[in-house]
């Protein structure tokens, strides 16, 4: 969501030269650069004008350290007054204290609060937690029955809400349920409006009296630039909000709520919501957002993904082949559908350091549709021949292109592709990287 502003970002710094010191002169025309990049991303006026001058008084007259151009020095203060803008570190649930741990969500319509709900329970599942989930919208029957059907996706129970009674008494009673059921964190979806309410802000207030939560979680879409951090405001007037959660961090936006949020509500963005699938929820790092803005990647959390997603004995196994070059079409498969779990494409290349910095970064991406195609064509292989790629001759060829419903010149295309990765990975050996597929486990 943030290429416009890297692409802007990076192209001020370029521009930053001398030697020895930061100048006034230089310094000056690179910030109100910036200036005018945050301002058109969206980040909050206010914000905008502390963040520069914060910079500004940093920059002005600091030691360029040998190893850095002054542009690079520059951009190492703006990396650390990004991150300090943000919230310096991540700031987890504080589940502490007698279970279960209730966590209201709010917000309003349209946010994303009921899918955040499944993907929160999914998250803390994975961490080890024992998630229930509670429908409290009783106004609008669809998202209790997508709260089912999406705890069930993730065989994580949900509370069977009566829509007769009050939303207090059905948080009350589920939380009182979940104890019984052996639940440690209760999940509680509540109403949203179109725009803020009294009735609204009085039900929710009845809410945590009645049940005390550890978390309230405000559901912000990010989407909405500005008004998202207006909307966190007016939340935390009236309930007194613990941490944000901010959807749709993979849309076009602009970037500002992200920016903006804490500094305006001083409460926490925990989590980022980073697709559609149910696993797309991340902890949300500030370091690492202000690396990525700036294109320096984020290598850490593309390891934390790859560690969680990617099978040790499959990795060790697959290492073991590779130092005896047998890796075969098999094996190139399996590492397909690992890559597909760490998500799409786009988000794997924004995480890698000098990616944010490529003007049509498009351009040099991988289809996805291709990869499909190239899966199909494996799948339509026999065993035999994907152990043994050498002994598909032409009449083989026409069959795969056949059974994948694609063309001879496709898997002529994937053959050749394959034999020079081969080729590649037997040099590598040679030179005495064969540990090199590790990195992936």
């Amino acid at each position: 969501m943030f290429e416009s502003l890297t692409e802007k970002l990076n192209s001020v710094f370029k521009k930053v030269t001398g030697r020895g010191r930061l100048s006034e002169a230089n310094v000056q025309d690179a910030l109100r650069e910036v200036r005018l990049a945050l301002l058109e991303a969206d980040v909050n006026y206010k914000v905008v004008k502390k963040l520069v001058e914060d910079i500004r008084q940093r920059a002005v007259g600091q030691e360029v350290l040998e190893s850095l151009t002054p542009g690079q020095q520059l951009i190492k203060i703006v990396n650390q007054e990004l991150s300090r803008l943000m919230g310096e570190a991540n700031q987890g649930l504080q589940l502490v204290g007698r279970t279960p741990h209730a966590l209201m969500l709010v917000g309003l319509q349209g946010s994303g609060k009921t899918t955040t709900a499944a993907k929160l329970a999914n998250y803390l599942r994975n961490q080890g937690r024992h998630p229930y989930l509670v429908p409290a919208d009783i106004y609008r029957p669809a998202a209790i029955d997508q709260l089912k059907k999406l705890g069930s996706q993730i065989e994580v129970p949900v509370y069977q809400t009566d829509p007769g009674q009050k939303p207090e008494e059905i948080c009350l009673n589920a939380l009182s349920y979940a104890g019984r059921e052996g639940a440690d964190v209760l999940i509680i979806d509540t109403a949203g409006r179109l725009h803020i309410d009294k009735p609204l802000m009085a039900e929710l207030v009845r809410i945590k009296e009645k049940i005390n939560p550890a978390e309230i979680l405000l559901i912000a879409d990010a989407m909405t630039g500005q008004d998202a951090v207006n909307v966190a405001k007016q939340f935390d007037e009236s309930l007194g909000v613990t941490g944000i959660i901010l959807s749709k961090m993979e849309g076009d936006a602009r970037g500002g709520a992200a920016l903006s949020i804490k500094a305006v509500t001083g409460k926490p963005v925990k989590f980022i919501g980073v697709g559609e699938k149910i696993d797309a929820l991340e902890p949300f790092h500030p370091e690492r957002m202000a690396s990525q803005i700036l294109g320096m990647g984020d290598v850490l959390s593309l390891i934390e993904k790859a560690q969680s997603e990617f099978d040790e004995k499959e990795a060790l196994k697959l290492e073991k082949k590779l130092k005896k070059n047998q890796f075969d079409l098999e094996d190139f498969q399996a590492q397909l559908q690992q890559m597909k779990k760490l998500g799409s494409l786009d988000q794997i290349l924004g995480m890698l350091p000098g990616m944010g910095q490529l003007k049509k970064l498009k351009q040099y991406k991988p289809d996805e549709k291709e990869l499909v195609k190239v899966e199909a064509i494996i799948n339509s292989m026999t065993r035999g021949e994907r152990r043994q790629y050498k002994i598909i001759n032409g009449s083989r060829r026409r069959r795969i292109a056949r059974g994948s419903g694609t063309t001879v010149q496709d898997v002529n295309r994937l053959l050749k592709n394959f034999t020079q990765t081969k080729k590649m990975v037997e040099r590598f050996s040679k030179q005495g990287y064969a540990n090199m597929p590790s990195l992936f486990g």
